[in-house]
C-alpha cells in the first residue's frame, strides 16, 4: 500500500505559483519509491527527488547548501544558513525533514531561517504524514496546524510570499 501525497499551501487565500505546485509533483512521481524506503530520512528522501528538482532550477548539494544571510565588509559573508536546496529565480527554500521535525521542532526552525535568507521569496517543507517514531504522530497536520495559527491570528507576519507543506 502506498502512502499518499498532501500538501497544503499558505496563505490560503492564494494559489500557489506553478513552481510551487511543481516541487508536489516531484514527490508525487516518486510516493512509491519513497514508501518502500528501508530508512526513511530526510537525505535518502532528497537523493530521491535531486533529479527532478534540479532539472525544475533547484541547486542541492550533497550534504547541504551554504546561502548567505549577512554580509560583511567588501561583501563577504558574515552569516549562512545549511539548507536542502534553493531555487534562485523565485527564491524557493526547500527544506526535507523527518523524524524530528515536528519532535525537536525543525518545522520552526527552518521558518525562521527561511525568512532570514537573502533572497528567499517561498519555503517549502516536507515533513512525513505520521511518524513511526513518535507512536505514529500526525506531523503533516500538526505543521500545517502550527501555519494556519500563524496566518490566522494576523500577530506575526512572515516575510515570505508564501509557504507550501508536504506531507510524504
Amino acid at each position: 500500500m502506498t502512502k499518499t501525497i498532501n500538501w497544503q499551501y499558505f496563505p490560503k487565500s492564494e494559489k500557489p505559483p506553478k513552481q510551487i505546485s511543481d516541487v508536489v509533483a516531484c514527490f508525487e512521481k516518486k510516493q512509491v519509491t519513497i514508501s518502500k524506503l528501508k530508512k526513511i530520512d530526510a537525505d535518502n528522501v532528497l537523493k530521491l527527488l535531486a533529479t527532478d528538482l534540479k532539472k525544475q532550477g533547484f541547486q542541492i548539494e550533497n550534504k547541504k547548501l551554504s546561502v548567505p544571510v549577512f554580509y560583511g565588509a567588501n561583501g563577504s559573508v558574515d552569516k549562512q544558513f545549511l539548507i536542502d536546496a534553493f531555487e534562485p529565480k523565485m527564491g524557493i527554500v526547500l527544506e526535507v525533514e523527518a523524524a524530528a521535525a515536528v519532535i525537536n521542532y525543525l518545522f520552526m526552525k527552518d521558518i525562521l531561517e527561511a525568512s532570514l535568507i537573502d533572497g528567499a521569496n517561498y519555503l517549502i517543507i516536507a515533513v512525513r504524514n505520521s511518524n513511526p517514531t513518535t507512536n505514529n504522530q500526525k506531523d503533516f497536520e500538526t505543521v500545517c496546524r502550527f501555519l494556519e495559527t500563524i496566518y490566522s491570528s494576523n500577530r506575526l507576519r512572515l516575510p515570505l510570499k508564501g509557504i507550501l507543506i508536504i506531507g510524504y
